[in-house]
């Protein structure tokens, strides 16, 4: 697509094509690079774009993977409540659910980091309530599966089974310097964890916990 397309168009669906073509853009790059290593200019080269027309779309960088982190929650929703809607284990829906989706949990442990700089406070906003949605609405899930927690229990455990996704990812998928180093050193490996096993249990002994924690 060349730059001077893009510039005409004008039409709405065809707007709808331009921000489509910047969100796979940067999904691709993020997949093969990691969120951190992709800049706006990156996103903007890979669909032949000045960065000056790529802000037309999303007012920064931060915008775009925030978009991307959105989208991957509402599907990350679905999913997990398909799951629990079969019988599926509470634990092992939250937990496989975000196994199968390392971008995603990329996204979640850049999302305080950095997507939430350089952002207007609309998108802001609007991020922060889907985020508030998609919990009550999982959670409730959870609830109905697991009658031992309270409703407010189950949203503490859907909010936990994000924030230890993002903080698992980078450690389950380190550096290429620490993956020698555990290579050579075995008595180090435990600073590197096995994302699913660590996450399931983390979440199941919270689960287990958080009953005995009521006033």
């Amino acid at each position: 697509m060349s730059e001077s397309a893009f510039l005409r168009a004008r039409r709405p669906e065809h707007k709808r094509q331009r921000r489509e073509a910047i969100l796979a853009a940067a999904r691709g790059l993020a997949a093969e690079s990691g969120v951190r290593g992709v800049s706006l200019g990156d996103v903007a080269a890979a669909v032949g774009l000045a960065k000056s027309n790529v802000v037309r779309y999303f007012g920064s960088r931060e915008e775009i993977f925030l978009e991307l982190a959105a989208e991957g929650w509402r599907e990350w929703a679905d999913d997990v409540v398909g799951r629990l809607r079969r019988g599926d284990d509470a634990i092992d829906a939250l937990a496989e659910t975000h196994a199968e989706r390392p971008l995603f949990c990329d996204l979640i442990g850049q999302i305080p980091a950095t997507l939430e700089h350089n952002i207007s406070v609309p998108v802001a906003r609007d991020f922060k309530r889907m985020c508030r949605d998609i919990t009550r609405e999982v959670g409730a899930e959870v609830a109905a599966a697991r009658p031992d927690l309270t409703d407010s229990e189950a949203d503490e455990l859907v909010s936990a089974a994000h924030v230890l996704a993002g903080t698992l990812h980078p450690l389950a998928n380190p550096a290429p310097t620490m993956v020698q180093v555990y290579r050579h050193h075995p008595e180090l490996a435990g600073m590197f964890p096995a994302f699913l096993p660590t996450l399931r249990r983390t979440l199941a002994a919270l689960a287990a916990g958080l009953p005995t924690l009521r006033p």
